[in-house]
């Protein structure tokens, strides 16, 4: 039996100061509005490296020490899987810039509910926030998209 599968992987990172979270506002036709920083994992690089070197491009902030607090995933229609690996850290130095990726800015966790949010993001937030998940997984059932927080 055959194990291995294509597999997509990527990454968010949580960058949080008190009561704040850095936020980008993506501007994306597939994908857009409030979410956290991250992308694509390179070939052959490490998946610190690589939260590392997004987080940098999308902020101008080298964030240290980010540890890894769970994943998102899901099997494409094609059988492949895509995976985005959930980072958080309140580890960082430099200036804060936006980039082509959307303005970047810090707001108040509890003001994120008012904000114009990435698709399902309150509940990849309790994901990053809540040390009894690790998990956020898209499934389909009966044609339609569906998911579970474990």
């Amino acid at each position: 039996m055959d194990r291995t599968q294509v597999t997509t992987i990527t990454n968010m990172c949580m960058v949080y100061q008190t009561d704040r979270v850095l936020v980008l506002d993506k501007i994306n036709d597939e994908w857009n509005g409030i979410t956290f920083p991250g992308g694509h994992v390179e070939r052959d690089e490490s998946l610190t490296d690589a939260v590392i070197r997004e987080v940098f491009e999308e902020t101008g902030l080298t964030i240290r020490s980010p540890q890894l607090c769970g994943v998102k995933d899901w099997t494409n229609e094609d059988g492949s899987r895509y995976m985005v690996l959930f980072y958080k850290t309140d580890q960082f130095s430099g200036k804060l810039r936006s980039s082509d990726e959307g303005e970047v800015y810090w707001e108040k966790v509890e003001e994120l509910p008012t904000k114009a949010l990435s698709t399902d993001f309150l509940d990849m937030l309790k994901v990053f926030t809540n040390n009894d998940l690790s998990e956020f997984y898209y499934y389909k059932q009966d044609g339609k998209w569906c998911y579970n927080l474990k």
